[in-house]
């Protein structure tokens, strides 16, 4: 056989590859949802401080970043519609009003603070801060409500599961951001973002209760799909990872706690994910191996995949490499 009739022929190396492909689209969400999501909680914690030099702070921490963790959410988008483009039409045009709405807000949290720093009067920064809040708060919100309807199968944008995921996302972020901020600000920052950090914590576990409550309710398989042993373990393992995020911030191990903050964020999507599968589309039923791409295609995307992938991830270890370490005064947005 020839290379291109071998490649039509079955999966590489008989790999699972439509599993495969969704479990990299769900760590891609998860992995945008954790970058992203400190700079959401970031910015979500900028309304709280009051000081001049203290917001600046928060705007030197996340400049390097945001821009460049954004890249994920589009990867995300990509590779839906790549590996399974029936789910892609469907979630994208049931949805439309959620996506327009995260892409505003997303270049409303973009844009305000290259405002913000155009002009120092007082009114001009007040407005344009208050635009950053409402961005950083809002994308994660709107994200958390579109992955909630997601995986209900709902069509419709505004949802009871929309609105306590979205609550529930929102509270990750300001966890991720208060880890962030204390490892990115040290004294440049009050001690009250451990404060939020903690009382986020234990916000985000209260809307996980509430959320699986409502999912016991309104997923078909009721409390006993809440009951697998992945999800037990996963929530049990949650409850351990926020007590020992609580502790890392409060002693200043920042990094310890921005660890945990990324196995909370990843645990989150594992759930959903677990819960979704083997369906791609509950909404219409759609399963993953009945809306993956035909052979040829999927072994050639899998082929690049494993090309570019760890080149994009060797751009983000560079990057983070090179901005590591706290904000200096010199420093700025």
């Amino acid at each position: 056989m020839t290379s291109v009739e071998s490649l039509a022929a079955g999966p590489l190396f008989g790999l699972p590859l439509p599993e495969l492909w969704f479990v990299l689209v769900f760590t891609m969400l998860a992995t945008f949802l954790f970058l992203d999501g400190f700079d959401f909680g970031a910015g979500a914690i900028f309304a709280l401080l009051e000081t001049d030099d203290e917001r600046e702070t928060v705007l030197a921490a996340i400049g390097p970043f945001w821009d460049g963790n954004e890249v994920w959410l589009v990867v995300f988008g990509g590779a839906l519609f790549a590996a399974f483009p029936p789910a892609y039409a469907g979630l994208f045009s049931r949805h439309y009003l959620l996506m327009f709405g995260i892409l505003g807000t997303l270049i409303l949290r973009g844009l305000a603070p290259e405002m913000y720093e155009q002009r120092h009067d007082s009114q001009w920064q007040r407005w344009w801060g208050r635009a950053f809040v409402t961005g950083s708060v809002l994308a994660p919100f709107l994200l958390g409500a579109f992955a909630g309807n997601w995986l209900v199968g709902s069509g419709r944008s505004l949802t009871l599961v929309g609105l306590v995921v979205g609550v529930t996302v929102t509270l990750l972020t300001v966890v991720s951001g208060a880890a962030f901020l204390q490892l990115k600000g040290r004294e440049r920052l009050p001690e009250a973002v451990t404060t939020y950090g903690t009382a986020a914590t234990v916000g985000y576990l209260l809307a996980v209760v509430v959320t699986l409550g409502v999912l016991a309710v309104r997923l078909p398989g009721g409390l006993e799909a809440l009951l697998d042993p992945a999800i037990v373990a996963l929530v049990v393992a949650s409850i351990g990872l926020a007590a020992g995020y609580v502790v890392a911030l409060g002693r200043e191990q920042s990094l310890l706690a921005l660890g945990a903050a990324a196995v909370l964020t990843y645990g989150l999507v594992a759930v959903v994910a677990i819960l979704m599968y083997p369906a791609i589309d509950p909404a219409t039923g759609a399963t993953v191996r009945g809306t993956i791409v035909s052979t040829l295609p999927l072994n050639l995307m899998t082929i690049g995949a494993s090309l570019l992938l760890p080149l994009v991830a060797i751009y983000f270890v560079v990057l983070y490499s090179a901005f590591s370490g706290p904000i200096t005064p010199e420093e700025a947005y």
